[in-house]
């Protein structure tokens, strides 16, 4: 079965959801072919172990991002059963506008696909999961982390083609420089901290453990309105970002159903609260009840030895 997957590209490099589109890909027995848009990313994607072949798309629309110019240049080069993209804000716009020129189904933010298209993803603010039959062609929209990454020893061949689409927006001038730190939709590992933390300046414990172990610093909504200092760009939850790390570490949380709807679907919880009450102890995989000042030197200490050996 031919499978077409949309690269992600973040900061002119292929980001690593792609691999994990690809392992979804391989998961159903699918032959997948890279579309790389912009010709970004051409030479990692050809290392991805499983995929068949990698195309170069280049043409001028690629210059700025518009979803309904470059799902124009792409609908053409994307072939077979099933059309895969990152469930990233742009990535589910690409997928919407892509089936949209296609003329097929779309699911979007898919968790789990088996074969014979039963797509599995959360819904009612991850309160429930949903299993649903999507017929083929479709176009299928997966989480970040929620597929494995297949590893790094392919070759595939890569090839390039001029494509371009009818260029309706573009961006002239960026007003602010978006933040280097790690986005929390797409780690692997995210620490969150809420009002529980006290002050704002108390995140700075966060981000030493973030530099150790790899991780992306979130917030809770309450932190968020609470501190100005905590942007809204941190916050997890229904109003913020969902997200599905393999692991989560929620500090000073107490766990309102706003945030468990934003990450009650990581692969592993871990909770540390004061409250042994607090809701979030009833979604968690581990739970320490303990201040965040009694709970966070130690775990920084035990994460940095282990790392260190």
């Amino acid at each position: 079965m031919d499978v077409t997957v949309i690269a992600e590209v973040s900061d002119g490099s292929l980001h690593p959801v792609t691999a994990q589109l690809v392992g979804a890909a391989l998961s159903v027995g699918g032959s997948p072919t890279v579309l790389c848009p912009g010709g970004l990313g051409t030479s990692e994607a050809s290392t991805i172990t499983g995929v068949s072949k990698v195309v170069s798309v280049e043409g001028d629309c690629f210059k700025a991002y518009d979803p309904g110019a470059w799902s124009e240049a792409l609908e053409a080069l994307t072939e077979g059963e099933l059309v895969l993209a990152s469930a990233s804000p742009s990535g589910r716009e690409l997928a919407a506008s892509i089936g949209a020129v296609k003329g097929i189904p779309v699911l979007q933010d898919a968790t789990g696909i088996e074969s014979g298209f039963t797509i599995t993803r959360p819904i009612y603010s991850g309160k429930a999961i949903e299993k649903s039959n999507i017929s083929s062609p479709c176009v299928i929209s997966l989480r970040a982390n929620s597929f494995e990454d297949p590893g790094r020893d392919g070759g595939a061949e890569v090839s390039t083609v001029n494509q371009s689409g009818n260029l309706k927006i573009s961006i002239k001038e960026a007003l602010s420089k978006a933040n280097e730190r790690l986005d929390v939709s797409e780690a692997n590992v995210v620490i969150s901290g809420g009002r529980g933390m006290g002050d704002p300046s108390n995140f700075e414990h966060l981000y030493e453990i973030s530099e150790i172990v790899g991780a992306a610093v979130g917030a809770s909504r309450a932190a968020v309105d609470t501190w100005e200092d905590i942007p809204h760009s941190m916050q997890v939850g229904q109003t913020g970002k969902t997200v599905t790390p393999s692991l989560y570490i929620a500090v000073g949380i107490s766990g309102a159903i706003q945030h468990l709807a934003g990450m009650r679907t990581s692969k592993y919880i871990v909770a540390i609260n004061k409250d042994p009450d607090a809701p979030i102890f009833g979604v968690a995989d581990y739970g320490i009840v303990a201040t965040w000042e009694e709970a966070l030197p130690v775990l920084k200490t035990e994460l940095s030895n282990l790392l260190s050996n």
